[in-house]
């Protein structure tokens, strides 16, 4: 099989880290990784299959020779960075929020809507976390049904937001736990103990930023005739993003048989069987790949309701194993040479 140059941008963060790890563990055909991130973290190194691997700051001529660029590092260093690394050769997987909406950028979650990838022009967008694992179980019900609205609540881990959220944590548990006054610096609200209805910035209609992120790319992706009403919060949970996900179909459907689907779906794991206990939660998904769906149930009060929860890693499929796996698909369709 044909190796491939590898950089991973933001090499130093945890989606970077992750997307490191990833390209490993599935054995993606590397023939050299190139870790890139800011100028001051040049000459840092990374693990990679048990080496060491130099880091080099971002910039101009970084990506001379490189095949595939997975970036992480903000939306700010994408919208400089992406089109350099594009035009340097690379194909771009990007994990920002810069180029989603962009009508030029397939934005591509691999088992909904791989063929996106075909017209790319260099550059390709990751979703966001929450919208991945939503439409990953939305996919066969889609097909099968077509969905006419979703009803979404999220309950978001902290490290989506980053490794300072993580630390604020970790410092808010350990002030409590001492008797000591309990500070946030990251979040407007404590997040210890607490829920914030509150990703991102509000806008002009009520709903944050994070909120309408899943309004839209839902559109973009799966079908832009789908109708979604999100609520995101973030909850004080390392690692894992859950969701209460309601959806109406506008044909009728059998609890068994959407069971069914979801279990023959790629990439969904099921855990539904409450008379054991059995429903998944976020430290189910810490570290896998899958979507883990449960507590299926029919909503009586519309025609064709359907509930369930669904939870996955927000750093792997919410993040670096989703822009991984675009770039297995570019091999798979001939895309990358």
């Amino acid at each position: 099989m044909k190796q491939y140059r590898v950089a991973v941008v933001g090499a130093m963060g945890a989606v970077g880290t992750e997307m490191i790890k990833t390209l490993e563990q599935r054995n993606y055909p590397v023939s050299e990784l190139v870790p890139l991130d800011i100028p001051a973290n040049a000459g840092k190194t990374v693990t990679f299959r048990g080496s060491p691997v130099q880091v080099r700051a971002a910039q101009e001529g970084a990506f001379r020779g490189v095949d595939v660029a997975i970036f992480s590092a903000g939306a700010d260093a994408s919208k400089v960075l992406a089109p350099l690394a594009a035009s340097e050769g690379a194909i771009v997987v990007d994990n920002s929020s810069q180029w989603r909406m962009d009508p030029s950028v397939p934005l591509v979650v691999p088992e909904v809507n791989p063929q996106a990838l075909d017209g790319h022009k260099g550059i390709i967008a990751n979703p966001n976390c929450s919208t991945i694992q939503m439409l990953v179980a939305l996919k066969p019900i889609h097909d099968a049904y077509k969905i006419k609205r979703v009803v979404v609540s999220t309950y978001q881990a902290v490290s989506g937001t980053g490794g300072a959220a993580i630390a604020e944590l970790t410092a808010q548990a350990k002030a409590f736990a001492s008797g000591q006054p309990v500070t946030a610096k990251v979040y407007p609200r404590q997040i210890l103990f607490n829920a914030l209805p509150h990703i991102d910035v509000f806008l002009d209609n009520g709903y944050t930023k994070e909120e309408m992120k899943m309004v839209n790319e839902t559109k973009k992706i799966l079908d832009p005739s789908i109708e979604v009403c999100p609520t995101a919060v973030r909850v004080a949970v390392y690692r894992g993003h859950s969701e209460a996900v309601n959806v109406q179909t506008e044909r009728p459907f059998t609890l068994p048989d959407v069971r069914t689907l979801l279990e023959k779906a790629p990439g969904v794991k099921v855990m539904d069987d409450p008379s054991k206990l059995v429903y998944p939660t976020a430290l189910d998904a810490d570290g896998k790949d899958e979507v883990f769906v449960g507590r299926l149930r029919l909503d009586p009060t519309v025609p064709n309701g359907l509930n369930f929860w669904v939870v996955s890693d927000n750093l792997r499929k919410g993040a670096a194993l989703n822009a991984v796996q675009i770039a297995e698909v570019l091999i798979q369709r001939g895309l990358l040479r």
